[in-house]
């Protein structure tokens, strides 16, 4: 097989690719992504050299490249290429809109012209905000809502999916993931922000109580999750993907404060995030069901890992934390 994965140099899409080229030896993966301030070679060191693997630098927006390697035959197009930081959608939502919008309609305006099979990985956020205690989570027919412009823009490339399967019966499949952590991950998203502060011994910030909750799952079981989709997924379906993890921040914040040994007095209470959404919650149900995966790390089992990693590749962390 050959796919083509956009965003393959940002943090869920190299762990995808070390994943794939790992279990799938034989497959050929080319990499299109723009190398923003989140997309890093270093991450895909291992596999560089590898003749199965190519890199290319380039912008989804640009139909000529997009065009070029779509020329390349590829048997499926899997694309994380997004803006996905929050408070910078909140500062900017121009660049999310021109890379999560419009990027995804020419890739699937390009997919369309060859009838290429598209997955599209997107995110809980277009589901709005669960109350805290109401036991309630999202799932594939839970309306949309979303809250930010980064979830306004994911929502807005997942309506443009799904219309390019209706009115052009293009072959595609969405998965709608909660927060991914583990190796790789921007020192800017909370867990490895907090691991950074912690091992320079610094407070960690925490928007208003530290009480919204999310949905955590190991990026390693994501890449499990899109790889049972795309063999395995019916056309035209979605699938959610949650790590039955639901976790407030201020558990976040005290777990790893307990890893460090550090006492409470290293939590620094901050002004809550603009429309900050209470909770994610993600009822997984549909792709244990039809697909047979479900995620196999533990929160515990997976920050212990992530954590090691960070210690372990502070060179890595500590040039982009200028970047930041």
């Amino acid at each position: 097989m050959k796919l083509l994965v956009t965003g393959g140099a940002g943090f869920i899409g190299s762990n995808f690719i070390l994943y794939w080229l790992k279990k799938y030896p034989q497959d050929y993966i080319i990499n299109l992504d723009l190398l923003t301030y989140a997309g890093n070679l270093e991450n895909l060191k291992s596999v560089e050299a590898n003749p199965n693997y190519q890199f290319v630098r380039g912008d989804i927006c640009d139909r000529g490249i997009v065009e070029t390697l779509v020329e390349e035959n590829p048997d499926v197009i899997v694309h994380f290429a997004a803006e996905s930081h929050v408070d910078r959608s909140i500062k900017d939502s121009g660049v999310f809109v021109k890379t999560n919008v419009l990027g995804t309609q020419v890739l699937l305006e390009t997919a369309r012209k060859k009838n290429i099979r598209f997955h599209h990985i997107s995110t809980d956020e277009v589901f709005g905000s669960l109350e805290i205690n109401d036991g309630k989570k999202f799932e594939e027919t839970t309306p949309y809502d979303p809250r930010s412009p980064y979830s306004s823009s994911k929502a807005s490339s997942d309506h443009l999916v799904r219309a390019y399967f209706h009115t052009y019966g293009l072959p595609i499949t969405i998965t709608n993931c909660s927060n991914n952590y583990g190796p790789y991950q921007f020192p800017e998203k909370l867990i490895p922000f907090f691991i950074a502060n912690l091992m320079d011994d610094k407070k960690v910030p925490l928007y208003g109580k530290g009480l919204n909750v999310r949905d955590w799952l190991y990026v390693e079981d994501h890449a499990k999750a899109i790889d049972a989709v795309i063999q395995k997924g019916r056309i035209g379906e979605t699938y959610c993907v949650g790590g039955d993890s639901e976790k407030a921040n201020i558990e976040i914040a005290k777990l790893l404060l307990k890893e460090f040994n550090k006492d409470e007095s290293y939590i620094e209470y901050v002004e809550d995030r603009k429309g900050h959404d209470l909770r994610y919650a993600i009822n997984a149900n549909k792709i244990k069901n039809e697909l047979g995966w479900k995620p196999e790390v533990t929160f515990e089992e997976g920050m212990k890992l992530t954590i090691d990693w960070y210690k372990k590749n502070e060179s890595w962390w500590r040039k982009l934390t200028k970047l930041s």
